[in-house]
């Protein structure tokens, strides 16, 4: 496919706007101040558009979808990604809306782990069930840091290019870490994730995107009546700290069990001792796939608008989390409080607690190895 002819132009209200143009179909990109952070430094928003009018708004501030317009069965757009109005909000009080989550996403028990014979201790920034833990890259993980950002256009779609080094000793983590992660916005209603990194010590790595969704449009109540399909026989068990226990336990004929289609709120309020310690559902899900392949993982569907998302990915794991812990305390872009179960999450990644469980597929990235995954959200109706 030809890239066809790329223009770059200055205009008054938008600092730069980029566009691919072949025959009648165009992919922009635009680019906006975000603010300046507590230390002085400027950030951008870039809006993504597709040939069919999707956008993705992304900061370069944690790497962070804002806003993702996706049409509905009768062609209306809507935002479906919870998120904020302004840069201090996601500085300050987000629980991880849309961002890029690392340098580990999910959970490390006591936020410790053992590599080659050295113990290294991280930053702990949770304590459910009164278990210590290190949570989503620690206290500031790649969701809070500023990218560097630059808009790419390939083959006729319009691309954000993230990246970021990770000094070592940040957070707790051994070797500098140099990451890349590159937004795609595709003519086929994708938003497509690819991640890459490099060391040059011996360390972790397990990086996610951490949209909470509503396809019914962000702030319109809550996702119990989504029905969810997930490739998955199996699921890592957690305990009171939501910390996988190191075993795979089997999904048929219990509440966990989404190979079928299945309300989200179908069944989250069983007597099951997994659902009472997640408070719903905050589990990872083994993917049926083969190593490394692509491979379809989940699908979400909305009855009252149509829209349907498709989750494929090259990870072994996803997390299903059903916005267990919103509470109201957040107020959204539409104005409107986040209550109980009004987003979910779909995180692909390895699994949680990977560095302390032998069992489960290694996350150890070495010098000479690139760590290399991609994850795709894709939109339609149905």
């Amino acid at each position: 496919m030809s890239i066809g002819k790329v223009v770059c132009a200055v205009v008054a209200t938008v600092v730069l706007t980029c566009f691919a143009v072949s025959g009648d179909t165009a992919a922009t990109i635009m680019m906006r101040s975000f603010g300046r952070t507590n230390e002085g430094k400027e950030t951008m928003i870039y809006t993504l558009t597709n040939r069919n009018g999707m956008k993705a708004e992304i900061a370069d501030l944690g790497g962070i979808v804002v806003r993702l317009l996706a049409p509905d069965r009768d062609g209306q757009m809507a935002d479906v990604v919870l998120g904020l109005n302004s840069l201090d909000e996601y500085a300050t009080i987000s629980p991880y809306l849309g961002c890029i989550v690392g340098r580990y996403a999910n959970r490390i028990a006591y936020g410790r782990f053992t590599l080659d014979g050295e113990t290294y201790t991280l930053a702990t920034n949770d304590e459910g069930g009164g278990i210590p833990c290190h949570l989503h890259g620690g206290i500031k993980g790649f969701d809070k840091v500023v990218w560097d950002a630059e808009p790419v256009i390939e083959d006729e779609v319009a691309g954000l290019r993230l990246h970021y080094v990770s000094k070592d000793g940040e957070e707790g983590y051994p070797g500098n870490l140099d990451v890349t992660v590159v937004y795609w916005l595709t003519n086929d209603n994708e938003l497509k994730i690819e991640y890459s990194a490099t060391t040059d010590k011996p360390t972790p790595v397990n990086l996610t995107h951490h949209s909470y969704f509503n396809l019914k449009g962000e702030g319109n109540g809550d996702i119990l009546d989504h029905v969810l399909t997930i490739n998955a026989e199996a699921f890592t068990p957690i305990n009171e700290g939501l910390i996988p226990s190191g075993e795979l336990q089997a999904v048929k004929n219990t509440p966990m069990d989404f190979t079928e289609p299945h309300a989200i709120g179908e069944r989250i309020a069983a007597d099951f001792d997994q659902l009472k310690l997640g408070r719903g559902y905050d589990h990872n899900y083994v993917i049926n796939k083969a190593e490394g392949r692509m491979a379809l993982a989940a699908t979400a569907h909305e009855p009252a608008s149509g829209r349907y998302m498709e989750v494929w990915t090259t990870e072994p794991g996803v997390q299903l989390y059903t916005g267990n812990f919103l509470d109201g305390s957040v107020v959204g872009k539409s104005g409107k409080p986040y209550d109980f179960r009004m987003g979910f999450c779909l995180e692909t990644q390895h699994y949680p607690d990977s560095p302390n469980q032998p069992s489960f597929p290694s996350t150890i990235l070495r010098p000479g190895e690139e760590y290399k995954t991609t994850t795709i959200y894709k939109f339609g109706v149905k």
